[in-house]
């Protein structure tokens, strides 16, 4: 187990904060879309890549607003050089031109460098949450107090731990993740149900509570960290 990923899925366990596997994916993605807008950028490795895979809308949009317009421009340069090459593929007679066309595009309509390195990066992490787990009793405690885990990571968790932790004691951790869902779905559909029960007339001059923003939330747990 590499500590480079230990620690900082220790440190987002204990601020109990949301989903914490969602604030590990958001600081990844922060952290890498630094890296690329800036020293990064001008490594011929980093740049190979950027060149043929470009990024997806979220991160040109990312990158966009953090204002190092500079950078953008100086890999759109080379990416736009890129593109242009490949898309020079010849003669309209070239056999089989369309399927060439179709290789050449695909790359860069169907991957980003950003994703791809958050992905490496977060596919290790949820890897090193299944074995703190399985290795240190410490972390159960800091995983049973969890507020909730998102739906497409709670299901990417439970992956992880069917194919990580020692089957003996799988159970015990299937256990405790139900716990921690069920308690915070049950709230949420508490919240969803007044929320609603406050449009009629007879709950007008009734507390909010808790309601207020509980769309947001099951749109949150469903869907994972998104803008909203």
């Amino acid at each position: 187990m590499e500590k480079i990923y230990t620690i900082p899925v220790n440190e987002v366990f204990e601020e109990q904060d949301g989903c914490p596997f969602c604030h590990l994916y958001q600081k990844l993605e922060n952290n890498h879309l630094d890296i690329i807008l800036g020293a990064a950028m001008m490594e011929d490795d980093v740049r190979s890549r950027t060149n043929i895979m470009g990024f997806c809308g979220k991160h040109y949009k990312d990158m966009l607003h953090r204002k190092n317009r500079l950078s953008l421009a100086l890999m759109l340069d080379t990416h736009i050089a890129t593109l242009q090459r490949n898309l020079d593929i010849g003669s309209p007679l070239f056999k089989d031109k369309a399927s060439k066309m179709i290789e050449v595009t695909s790359p860069v309509n169907t991957s980003c460098y950003v994703c791809q390195r958050i992905e490496h990066d977060f596919s290790k992490m949820m890897e090193t949450a299944a074995l703190l787990w399985d290795m240190d009793k410490e972390f159960r405690k800091k995983f049973a107090s969890q507020p909730f885990f998102c739906l497409p990571h709670y299901q990417r968790m439970i992956e992880n731990a069917k194919r990580i932790i020692n089957k003996k004691i799988l159970p015990d951790f299937l256990r405790e993740a139900e716990t921690v869902e069920n308690a915070y779905l049950a709230q949420l559909h508490e919240d969803i149900q007044w929320f609603c029960k406050k449009f009629d007339y007879r709950y007008t001059n009734e507390p909010w509570g808790n309601a207020k923003d509980s769309i947001e939330r099951a749109i949150h747990f469903f869907s994972g960290k998104i803008e909203l």
